[in-house]
């Protein structure tokens, strides 16, 4: 593992239990015998820290634990008379920390972190873990903008430190059956996909909410949940969740259950970068003829329209388009009127020239995959599915990867390393980029205010660059409050 601590000798902790392990090979005595049934020595235990403890980062420690087969040293959480106390009552040995920067400078035996905090800190999160040469684990979306998951995915491999990114649905099985009906041609030449969600589904598209510093819970430690992200009083509504509204802290519904529903066309076609991007947002109005005007924060909902070129499983340039806030793509006529498509309040359809694939969300239970031909044909997948370990052994498989080792086949088995997350997520954020430019306005010569930003946006993502609207590049990353810099 990387940075482990060392023994007198100067040996790494690793090095020094592998020696032992075979020097005491000689001795014929069970390690039942010395540990009892079921033992695991320390010297086989990943020494694991959660970054975020609370709410889905219970959830992820508790998996990466796997039932306590691994070691869960420190805990780490801005909050911890909220969520989180779940954390410490299941792992009461492990040390608490507020600041991950302290947690990773003092614990140096750590060898791997989860990271389930507001989108706006798995960046700098992540960056920090892995220049000192841990593994991570980050929620999904992994960063909170595209320049951000370029250098993550860059830094994993010159690190050489094993990643996963926390879109477990990437882990489904089920979806082994999609792959197989796009692999055998079963749909012929793939034109088009469509994408939906019923999300937001928290306060989203009206103003900023007003802070309220009296409010603030005695425990939690509001600077380190602002992060990177302006200096600004407590506000209520942010923690701990309607965070995701709002552009400092979130990335809307895309960020949330894009990574989920964007990933299975992108994963089964072999998609890469998107070429352009554009979109349209749904207006709100208060008062008679002028829209709502709230450009720090998502739309109620919006429409992403993205183009790839064609790769060797699309066989042709693919449209995607995108739709949140409840908008859903007409009931195809292939499809019977009284089925659902897709999974209903979300889904995906994958559509040929021979039929269509329409699934659910990927993290669903049942992902319900189902094969409609021009013909007639229909075949589908389970409608129920039996997951043996929780999130289809998403974080699990990633604590095996890092005992294996970079490079290892259980790395390369990983369905969400950042080496596929990484460009996944960039397309993802690709559409928070449009509305963020779609939403620019100025005043014109006529004392008027003009959007200017409504355009097509053509992208060179080799450059991370939009090519035809200087303005748009400057949603490509990010500016950080000073101590939090990437």
């Amino acid at each position: 593992m990387h940075n482990p601590k060392k023994n007198p000798d100067g040996k790494s902790r690793r090095e020094f239990i592998k020696n032992a392990a075979i020097a005491s090979s000689f001795m014929i005595v069970p390690r039942n015998v010395l540990g009892g049934v079921g033992f695991i020595a320390p010297s086989d235990q990943l020494n694991l820290a959660a970054i975020g403890a609370g709410g889905k980062g219970a959830s992820d420690i508790r998996n990466a634990s796997v039932n306590g087969r691994e070691r869960v040293a420190a805990l780490c959480d801005v909050d911890f008379s909220g969520s989180a106390k779940a954390s410490v009552e299941r792992f009461p040995d492990a040390k608490r920390y507020a600041d991950f920067r302290k947690m990773l400078d003092t614990e140096k035996d750590i060898d791997a972190v989860t990271i389930s905090t507001p989108d706006h800190v798995h960046g700098p999160a992540a960056k920090y873990a892995m220049e000192r040469g841990k593994h991570v684990y980050v929620q999904k979306p992994m960063t909170h903008n595209i320049k951000e998951a370029r250098m993550l995915t860059e830094m994993a491999r010159s690190q050489k430190v094993v990643t996963q990114m926390g879109n477990q649905g990437g882990s489904n099985d089920l979806l082994k059956l999609v792959q197989k009906w796009v692999d055998d041609d079963k749909i012929g030449k793939i034109s088009k996909v469509e994408v939906w969600t019923n999300r937001p589904v928290w306060p989203q598209g009206g103003a900023f909410p007003k802070p309220n510093p009296s409010a603030k819970p005695d425990a939690l430690n509001w600077d380190l949940w602002l992060g990177p992200s302006p200096e600004i009083p407590y506000t209520p509504e942010l923690h701990p969740f309607s965070w995701r509204g709002w552009w400092n802290y979130g990335t809307g519904a895309l960020g949330d259950v894009g990574c989920h529903l964007i990933d299975i066309p992108f994963r089964t076609l072999g998609l890469h970068y998107p070429t352009d991007a554009e979109c349209s947002v749904g207006s709100v109005y208060s008062g008679m003829w002028t829209p709502d005007y709230h450009p720090d924060g998502c739309p109620a909902s919006s429409f992403i329209s993205l183009n790839f070129a064609a790769t060797p499983k699309s066989k042709s340039p693919i449209n995607m388009t995108w739709m949140d806030g409840g908008i859903k793509p007409a009931h195809p006529d292939i499809i019977p009127a009284d089925q659902e498509i897709g999974g209903g309040a979300n889904g995906v359809l994958i559509i040929g020239e021979k039929g269509i694939i329409a699934t659910n969300i990927n993290d669903s239970s049942p992902l319900m995959p189902k094969l409609y031909l021009n013909d007639g044909t229909q075949e589908f997948g389970p409608q129920t599915e039996e997951n043996i370990e929780p999130e289809y052994g998403h974080q699990r498989k990633w604590v095996d990867a890092c005992k294996a080792g970079y490079g290892s086949s259980e790395h390369k088995g990983l369905t969400s390393s950042f080496d596929y997350a990484g460009p996944m997520t960039e397309t993802v954020l690709m559409g928070n980029l449009a509305i963020r430019s779609y939403m620019l306005r100025r005043e014109n010569s006529k004392g008027q205010q003009e959007f200017y930003g409504r355009k097509k946006l053509l992208w060179d993502g080799d450059k991370l660059l939009i090519t035809n609207f200087e303005d748009a590049n400057q949603f490509v990353g990010r500016t950080y409050r000073p101590g939090w810099e990437m």
